[in-house]
């Protein structure tokens, strides 16, 4: 999945507007200048940064092997800043740079301010997403679920948060092996798993599943797309429904919501662009 590489920004799509991400990144970020041939980060550290470059470019390298060039405007690191696990490339000034760069904390007070950015990254990572599994199912290379823990996206805090914010909201119960979403159907909600857990599959193929405080669906949501994969309930699940407008809601009112989702979703794309074929 080389050309699905981990590393490479999400940001080269026309749904990126660099006005709305420095309007993200300005209020609260910290500026830097790195000098030609010095690095903002190296392959394999922890970090919690994210950048927005200003000026000059950024070479993305794997080992001694150039992987990307960014250029003024675009963002980087931002994946791997998400999920919290190490760099898997480094980033070096290929001209005298100034970059504004954030750290998770002040990126959730960031979208609390500029929420139409959080949206935007959760479109980019989505279209990712598509095309990824698109490509997997052309290769018969989707992985199984077993490669991977059972999802959470949401901590107990954040679930209570969300179940009392949308206490009016139906609660749905599924009883086991009963289909809750069909792939290629249009997608009306997003769900999120209060009690129990889901299969979540691709051409019959289960390649998740959602626990307690998971979520599925929420691709659709975001892109109004077709649904691309399938879900169905292994136990007895009960479910809080989330319609678009709750959705759009609460990423205004709940900046830990925007985060998590976006975490969520850069843990998928990174589980599958790291499948071997």
């Amino acid at each position: 999945m080389e050309d699905l590489d981990f590393t490479q920004p999400t940001i080269r799509s026309d749904i990126y507007d660099p006005a709305v991400a420095r309007a993200c990144f300005e209020p609260l970020g910290r500026l830097e200048t790195i000098a030609r041939g010095k690095p903002f980060f190296i392959e394999g550290q922890g970090s919690d940064r994210m950048y927005l470059l200003v000026e000059g470019e950024v070479g993305l390298l794997r080992g001694t092997k150039s992987i990307d060039v960014i250029k003024t405007g675009e963002i980087f690191g931002e994946l791997a800043a998400l999920t919290g696990h190490p760099r898997s490339a480094s980033a070096m000034a290929r001209t005298d740079c100034r970059a504004i760069s954030l750290d998770l904390a002040q990126f959730q007070q960031a979208i609390q301010k500029a929420p139409e950015f959080a949206l935007m990254m959760m479109s980019i990572i989505i279209n990712r997403l598509r095309l990824t599994a698109t490509m997997m199912k052309m290769t018969r290379t989707l992985p199984d679920a077993r490669e991977r823990d059972e999802v959470r996206v949401f901590d107990k805090k954040m679930l209570e948060e969300l179940a009392g914010a949308m206490h009016e909201r139906p609660r749905q119960e599924v009883l086991p092996d009963r289909v809750i979403m069909e792939e290629g159907q249009g997608g009306v909600f997003m769900y999120v798993v209060l009690e129990g857990r889901v299969a979540i599959s691709i051409q019959s193929n289960v390649v998740e599943r959602v626990g307690q405080g998971g979520v599925f669906g929420e691709m659709a949501l975001v892109d109004q797309s077709k649904r691309a994969a399938s879900a169905i309930a292994e136990t007895r699940c009960l479910l809080l429904t989330l319609n678009r407008n709750d959705f759009l809601t609460l990423i205004k009112s709940k900046p830990g919501f925007a985060v998590s989702l976006l975490k969520g979703l850069a843990e998928r794309l990174r589980f599958l662009t790291t499948q071997k074929p």
